[in-house]
């Protein structure tokens, strides 16, 4: 009987370790033609096929070693990994369930059921496994840090903060001074998120990505010329990062350089990209094209804010008709109400709302259309202060409300409204003497609000502090004047709520008092 050599064991795994993965898959291959109950074939075939891409055919691989010896649990870990690699993330959570199973103290069995259960944003799940891996191995710190991720993404920026900390005091690296940038950055402290991307590019100079978020930081921190300079650096290492090419593009787009940005935006490929480029088209007065794209990406998205706003635009400036279904008559969906807590001498919320905007230690975010104001940085509804709980509370009272009196409405912004309200984004605005804001629509939103909290009462024109909204804005190209508008003029306590494809501006005002107010932004999970 023909014995398998040690000899050709070793030259497979030489081949593999040397990089000659599919010189050691052929070899493997003839080998298990004369050796098929030979476990350590199958595994070097599976690795060699991994280490080229062929994830379907490793899987394989491995399952026939599995037919062999069931009970390996490095190799169930395997035939995970390669599932997780083809998408499988069930698959995968099956398998290293299984090696856990047959091996409780397997470590990176714990880890890659996290990153699988979190890809399933099944996060109590991932928390659970990345948990127990630091509890058989206490300096495992990239699980401290994906801990914080999650933590990061149910929006629990202390916890995420700490564990990115711990991960850190365990091994200081890179990444985990990115991560902890981005804890820093959500939860509104943007100085102290720029201090944390510096030190990860310091330690890891060639990251288009770090170099892209620090651009954008720092172009939201007011500080334009190194803005530029990071944002472009990230590109130019690396050309085909998405984030690297999207971030570039959006502050382009910003900066009124509509073309370039169109470029940059066609080579980030991510994101709402084919929106934004038609924007370019749009603000460049390049109609033609602008309609020809127009016209294939309403056949791919029925579900985008921007796109609707386009479209609307579009149709009446031309007199056509608009075909976007998103939202066609967007000014029927606004809400104008009230926060009763808020209007309630009795009740001290507007109280510490006001307090809390005015001591909580929150970094003030740059904005370019904002004139004599400031606005928040990160997620007021999302940090711990008790007044940014309760208002988001009652917000969330009041859109439940509203779906409830459109729900019955054929468009596709009720269609695929929020089923979960949870706030993406949400900030203070704080304006003094002839503050205002212009026209512009929240491209990232669904539904886009703002409760107020200190109206100026003396005005020269009555219409001074309102909020106007409208269908024409953001000095879109305007071939008349045809184009339907909406003033509101909110009191202490009122809220004003609309679909994110409208445009609104402020209109500015002469009084000396401030006019405060916290905008809001929600939308579906899956958009």
């Amino acid at each position: 009987m023909k014995v398998l050599k040690q000899s050709e064991v070793n030259n497979l795994i030489q081949l593999h370790q040397s990089g000659q993965f599919a010189l050691a898959e052929k070899n493997a291959k003839e080998l298990l033609g004369e050796f098929p109950q030979e476990l350590i074939l199958h595994n070097i075939l599976g690795v060699s096929q991994e280490a080229q891409k062929k994830f379907k055919e490793a899987a394989e691989s491995y399952r026939n070693a599995l037919k062999i010896q069931p009970q390996f649990a490095e190799m169930q870990f395997n035939l995970g990994s390669a599932l997780y690699q083809l998408g499988d993330n069930q698959g995968a959570i099956q398998q290293y369930q299984k090696a856990i199973q047959i091996k409780p103290d397997l470590v990176v069995a714990y880890f890659n059921l996290g990153i699988a259960y979190q890809n399933e944003s099944q996060f109590d799940q991932a928390l659970s496994a990345y948990q127990k891996a630091v509890e058989l191995e206490p300096g495992f710190y990239e699980a401290y840090g994906n801990i914080g991720a999650v933590y990061l993404l149910q929006g629990d920026f202390d916890a995420a903060i700490l564990s990115f900390q711990k991960s850190l005091n365990i091994q200081d690296h890179a990444r985990g001074h990115f991560n902890l940038g981005n804890a820093y950055r959500n939860q509104g402290h943007l100085e102290k998120a720029i201090q944390s991307y510096h030190r990860a590019i310091e330690m890891n100079p060639h990251d288009a990505e770090t170099c892209s978020v620090l651009g954008d930081a720092l172009w939201h921190q007011g500080k334009i010329q190194e803005a530029n300079q990071y944002l472009r650096q990230a590109v130019t290492l690396n050309e085909d990062n998405p984030i690297a090419n999207y971030n570039l593009a959006t502050f382009l787009h910003d900066n009124k350089k509509f073309q370039e940005a169109y470029d940059f935006y066609k080579a980030s490929q991510m994101k709402d990209w084919e929106e934004r480029a038609l924007y370019c088209l749009y603000k460049t007065k390049q109609f033609d094209l602008f309609e020809k794209e127009l016209n294939g990406v309403m056949l791919k998205k029925n579900t985008s804010p921007l796109l609707a706003t386009l479209s609307t635009h579009f149709a009446r400036n031309f007199h056509k008709k608009d075909r976007y279904n998103f939202c066609p008559d967007p000014l029927h969906f606004v809400f104008h109400g009230q926060v009763d807590a808020l209007k309630d001498p009795n009740d001290d919320l507007l109280k510490s709302l006001l307090h809390d905007i005015t001591e909580a230690d929150i970094s003030e975010r740059m904005q370019s259309r904002l004139v004599n104001g400031i606005q928040s940085s990160g997620n007021l509804f999302k940090r711990k202060e008790p007044s940014f709980k309760r208002l988001a509370g009652e917000i969330t009272l009041l859109i439940k409300k509203y779906y409830d009196r459109y729900k019955h409405e054929e468009s596709m912004f009720i269609k695929a409204f929020p089923k979960t309200i949870e706030f993406s984004s949400s900030w203070f605005v704080k304006m003094q003497t002839g503050g205002h804001l212009s026209s512009h629509i929240h491209e990232e939103g669904w539904i886009s609000g703002a409760v107020y909290l200190s109206i100026p009462q003396q005005k020269n024109h009555p219409d001074e502090g309102g909020i106007e909204l409208s269908i024409d804005g953001d000095d879109y190209p305007r071939m008349h004047d045809d184009f339907e508008r909406k003033l509101y003029l909110p009191q202490v306590g009122d809220v004003v709520f609309f679909p994110s494809s409208v445009f609104h501006r402020t209109i500015p005002f002469s009084s000396h008092e401030e006019r405060i107010c916290i905008a809001f932004d929600l939308k579906p999970a899956s958009v």
